[in-house]
């Protein structure tokens, strides 16, 4: 598609800031205008249209497809999201470690205890740790609290830590991620630890790493969306 617009500016409008292009305001997918939080969010959606050529890259608007998720989908299915997101706290993947005579169980021990703590003592849960692969269900209390946590965050902030999520296969990680002080790069060197572990082992052919540093820039991202939405 080529550039149809000249200007990308933001405005205030009503209790949320708004992107134009040439003086229109920019509309979701679904047709909803997309009114964002913060004056940061709006600056940076706006820039994305501003760095556009004469063609226009779809790719190239990864915060505006969060914007959007936000407004069309959690807006209207927030319900259904956070069931999405209490299902990674199911099976969490700091949950589950290796056998503790493998050498990989302690390098878990070591990068993944210390997150699951600062988590249970956040958000005041227990969560059950597992040897092995079996599935063992996390107390009700744990997921009823999560449940009120997540229900705390805006529309914003949900799609972002959906991301989040889903990359790292963690709720726990991606709540870490949501933080104001959050170590990203840690972060994600937690998610991928077994397959960082696997190519200290076996190697790491090019197009693994080439995936990882594609999933390592959606959950950048993601972080950064939700930094723009605490403004």
């Amino acid at each position: 598609m080529k550039r149809f617009y000249k200007d990308a500016a933001f405005s205030a409008e009503g209790s949320g800031w708004r992107v134009t292009l040439d003086g229109r305001g920019v509309k979701s997918p679904g047709g909803r205008p997309q009114v964002v939080p913060s004056p940061a969010l709006a600056e940076a959606l706006a820039a994305e249209w501003a760095a556009q050529g004469e063609e226009i890259d779809p790719a190239a608007f990864v915060l505006r497809d969060l914007a959007d998720y936000a407004i069309d989908v959690v807006a209207t299915g927030r319900d259904s999201l956070i069931a999405t997101l209490l299902g990674y706290a199911e099976t969490d993947t700091l949950c589950y470690r290796a056998d503790p005579e493998e050498p990989l169980h302690a390098r878990q021990l070591a990068v993944w205890e210390p997150l699951l703590l600062a988590a249970e003592s956040r958000w005041d849960v227990r969560f059950q740790r597992v040897c092995g692969i079996v599935h063992r269900p996390q107390p009700g209390e744990t997921l009823g609290r999560l449940k009120a946590a997540l229900t705390a965050y805006d529309d914003f902030s949900l799609a972002a830590l959906n991301t989040l999520t889903s990359l790292a296969a963690s709720l726990v990680i991606g709540l870490a991620a949501l933080e104001p002080d959050a170590d990203i790069a840690a972060l994600w060197q937690a998610a991928e630890l077994e397959e960082n572990w696997q190519a200290e082992q076996w190697g790491l052919d090019a197009e693994a790493e080439a995936r990882q540093a594609r999933r390592f820039a959606g959950f950048a991202a993601a972080a950064r969306f939700a930094e723009l939405v605490r403004g």
